[in-house]
């Protein structure tokens, strides 16, 4: 079969019977993905090519080895995202200048120019369902059977991580096993003067591994957005683009330089994250509009493996649904090991749920646990004796202020304020924008116009937020890095009575920090805005080797500092216990 606009692709054929009978069980993206599939089969305009996707299967399987060297056979998962990414085609017009045969003079002819749809894959599927080797797979076949010259990169967080997706080309080289491969890797290296048909034609080399024939390369870069714009690639894959702390879309600056060459394509496999807000969250939230139909973008693929929900971890059969490959690639039993240690090991709870299940989960690796941090239901504390606590921190960013209310029955009713300058909002990126807005509507996240906070200025707001809902302030605890003039001021206006300094590190905060952390065990601190949740969530303590325990302010945008604050207050309290008698 050639070009047709009404066929349904072979391998996608298959794996949608599977669906279909239940052999396969799949998550609510994926079903969406496959409506998007259908919708490109029922497409007159659009052509499935199966002689691109078989060339390609057969090319994988007669040249290329695993990374171990052995015979590689591709898994039906690899056939069908392939054949999604090299099957589709559509057809434009174009004006060509067209030479006359006698090599003088020519002339503009219209000319119908068939194009590749797909120039944009993402799959985001479980640990250990081999996808470097995809990304392997594709980058091969078009250095090798591509006659243009062509430039390749892949990306990861770490360079050491991006040699993943080379190692099995290297060993596929090194091992030649194929007729192809047998004939570009004939001849030697050193051969620079000699017959160039006696000179070795595919090589890794120190650049990266070049096709001489061609001069084509693929080639590691480091994954920042400096080092990948303006890039004339041809193929690009990111690998691991939700694991690291990515802070930067390298996804659209690959984009950027790709878009000027014809048929590129841009492969970004990973592993769900632990990293929440990021630019990972962003491109999450583009492709669920894409996947609803929102925003319609046929040239893009997405395979998101995962599973529905949390209570699925415990059936086995519906693990496929997070990783296509277990059986195959990675076994079930590293899959039951993992479950009966996220069980047993909060503090990896987090981790396996995403990088296993793609399931992103907010405060299981960190120090309060998920089920600590859900709020309690809503309560006034009006007239009641408290004690504050005051991060400022710095003056170009947040600063929080926390409100500890001491009840009756050994419990603490928290509630917070915190603020923010505009021009730090604006510069947020769009998932954590929405978080922040969710803040500002239930007032506990209040914005001061201005490039950095006047802490004049937030000290009249908290004043004014204070005799507002009547709060009755006992004791003060604050961290002295940029506080002189709020705590000069207070000092002057409210006496200098139960104002105490709490200087970080693991000496004052180990005790204080374990107490709250017992509070939060047991329910006893009624904290009930969701800054409060958000701030827990990002809580990560560092411990040395006496067990003495810190606050880890890890980055500046993963704000933790109303519970750096509530301990500030607790610590207040617990000094002038008595002013609360």
């Amino acid at each position: 079969m050639s070009l047709s606009n009404t066929a349904t692709p072979k391998y996608y054929g298959q794996f949608r019977n599977a669906v279909i009978h239940g052999e396969i069980p799949v998550c609510k993206e994926i079903a969406m993905e496959m409506n998007r599939i259908d919708d490109l089969i029922a497409n007159p305009g659009i052509f499935y090519d199966d002689q691109s996707v078989e060339g390609w299967i057969a090319y994988c399987e007669n040249e290329l080895t695993l990374t171990d060297g052995s015979d590689l056979k591709l898994l039906d998962s690899f056939k069908l995202w392939g054949e999604q990414a090299l099957g589709w085609y559509y057809f434009i017009e174009r004006t060509v200048y067209e030479p006359n045969p006698d090599g003088h003079g020519g002339h503009f002819v219209h000319k119908k120019i068939k194009k590749r749809l797909i120039n944009k894959q993402y799959l985001i599927v479980g640990r250990g369902a081999a996808k470097s080797l995809y990304d392997s797979c594709i980058h091969s076949y078009h250095q090798n059977v591509d006659t243009t010259t062509t430039h390749q990169i892949t990306t990861a967080p770490t360079m050491k991580q991006a040699e993943e997706v080379m190692s099995p080309i290297r060993t596929a080289i090194t091992r030649a096993r194929g007729p192809l491969f047998k004939f570009l890797t004939e001849g030697s290296l050193q051969n620079t003067t000699g017959s160039k048909a006696k000179r070795m034609k595919l090589a890794a080399t120190k650049k990266g591994i070049e096709n001489f024939l061609t001069n084509s390369l693929i080639e590691i870069r480091p994954m920042a957005i400096t080092k990948l714009q303006g890039l004339r690639v041809k193929i690009a894959t990111v690998d691991e683009w939700l694991s690291g702390d990515i802070r930067e879309d390298v996804v659209g600056a690959i984009e950027q330089g790709a878009s000027k060459v014809d048929d590129y394509l841009i492969i970004a496999t990973s592993s769900e994250g632990t990293i929440r807000n990021g630019s990972g969250d962003t491109i999450k939230m583009e492709l669920m509009k894409i996947l609803k139909g929102d925003y319609i973008a046929p040239n893009v693929s997405i395979w998101w493996y995962k599973l529905d929900n949390v209570d699925e971890i415990g059936n086995p059969e519906m693990w496929l649904k997070a990783n296509p490959n277990i059986g195959k690639t990675v076994s079930y039993e590293t899959y039951q090991l993992d479950v009966e240690r996220a069980e047993n090991v909060p503090a990896a709870r987090n981790d396996i749920l995403a990088k296993r299940f793609g399931l992103p989960m907010e405060g299981y690796t960190y120090y309060f646990t998920y089920e600590e941090t859900l709020p309690h239901r809503k309560r006034d504390y009006w007239q009641m004796p408290c004690a504050m606590g005051a991060d400022l921190s710095r003056g170009d960013d947040f600063c929080s202020f926390a409100f500890l209310f001491p009840l009756p029955n050994g419990e603490f009713g928290v509630k917070t304020r915190s603020y923010i300058s505009s021009y730090t909002l604006m510069k947020l990126p769009n998932a954590m924008r929405l978080k922040y807005n969710e803040f500002m509507e239930e007032g506990s996240l209040m914005v001061l116009e201005g490039t950095v906070l006047d802490m004049m200025q937030v000290y009249d707001d908290l004043d004014n937020h204070i005799i507002q809902f009547g709060y009755d302030v006992r004791c003060l605890g604050y961290d002295p890095y940029n506080a002189k003039d709020f705590i000069a001021r207070w000092e002057s206006e409210n006496g200098p009575f139960g104002i105490e300094k709490v200087i970080q590190g693991a000496k004052t905060e180990s005790v204080p920090l374990g107490e709250l952390k017992k509070l939060a065990e047991e329910r006893a601190l009624l904290h009930d805005e969701e800054i409060m949740v958000f701030a827990m969530g990002n809580c990560i303590t560092l411990e040395d080797t006496n067990g003495n325990r810190k606050l880890l302010k890890k980055r500046s945008d993963q704000k933790i500092d109303p519970v750096a604050a509530t301990m500030d207050a607790y610590i207040a309290y617990k000094i002038n216990r008595e002013a609360f008698e």
